[in-house]
């Protein structure tokens, strides 16, 4: 493997500052349940997907609302630390 192909932990979709753009570089899929990996499946998620956060629940641990393609969705923030995200060579996050 190319070192520069390596998931970076440094950047998670729960650490991406609000309406900074970025793209899904890597899933930790084996940490998501069944149901979990299959939902984030269905809304879109997946690598080389443009994405963006627009909201953080006060609440700790509560959910994070983000754009993806033209969709608003949240995700608990568990789910959100999965998500690996580079800020490089972003996708545009509107489809």
């Amino acid at each position: 493997m190319d070192m520069s192909q390596r998931i970076s932990p440094a950047l998670s979709l729960e650490s991406l500052p609000r309406f900074q753009r970025a793209t899904v570089s890597a899933i930790e899929w084996d940490r998501l349940g069944l149901s979990e990996a299959r939902r984030l499946r269905e809304l879109g998620f997946d690598e080389g997907v443009g994405v963006e956060v627009l909201h953080r629940a006060g609440l700790r641990g509560g959910p994070i609302a983000c754009r993806i393609g033209r969709m608003t969705v949240a995700i608990r923030r568990a789910v959100a630390a999965v998500i690996h995200v580079s800020t490089a060579d972003v996708a545009p996050v509107a489809a």
